[in-house]
């Protein structure tokens, strides 16, 4: 999937979980900091956001970072059961050059899972943004070498190690390594609240 077509499902996904949440573009900018103009720019696919800035976004719709790239839905029938490997929404961020590919069919459940590629001596940093929802990830290595720190708390990890973490605090995402780290995430987000404020 190139990178319009994965701009554009971001543009769609942005308006749809804002149009469904009421809100207007001015309160989603106020409650995910990121600027009325910038906003517009993403629903439009007109940018190419980074991945700081599309986890505010996130945290502001009161989702995980996973679901402003899923597909939007049919408007008739099931959603299917199965991902095939050629219809999975893969993004790079700009920034760092970070690969996230998402696995998980449209079906629905309450879990998520990402597979990410992510280039040796690149560091990404998430903020610590405060959620209506809370998201639960695991992060399991598959090759390489990351180091994680969640709040003041610091792991290195290697294949096979797998980091448990609530997405409450700020994370820094570093590969130390001389070549590409791979990863899987697992996130299961909590019911979303009913009570979301709207504008």
């Amino acid at each position: 999937m190139d990178t319009m077509d994965i701009n554009t499902i971001i543009a769609q996904r942005v308006r749809e979980l804002r149009d469904a949440q009421n809100l207007s573009l001015e309160a989603l900018a106020k409650l995910s900091g990121v600027s009325r103009s910038n906003i517009s720019l993403i629903e439009r696919g007109e940018s190419s956001p980074t991945a700081a800035l599309l986890n505010k976004l996130a945290a502001g719709l009161g989702v995980a970072l996973a679901s402003l790239f899923e597909p939007a839905q049919p408007p008739a029938g099931e959603p299917s059961p199965v991902s095939r490997r050629a219809e999975q929404a893969e993004w790079t961020d700009p920034a760092s050059g970070y690969r996230r590919r998402n696995l998980s069919p449209a079906a629905r459940s309450p879990l998520q899972l990402v597979e990410v590629e992510f280039p040796a001596g690149q560091r990404v940093a998430y903020d610590g943004l405060a959620r209506e929802v809370d998201i639960y990830q695991q992060v399991w290595i598959i090759a390489g070498v990351m180091e994680m720190s969640v709040g003041d708390q610091q792991w290195r990890l290697e294949s096979g190690d797998c980091l448990a973490m609530r997405l409450d605090q700020p994370i820094v995402y570093h590969n130390p390594g001389s070549t590409a780290a791979r990863y899987l995430v697992a996130l299961a987000p909590q019911p979303f609240s009913p009570n979301r404020r709207s504008a």
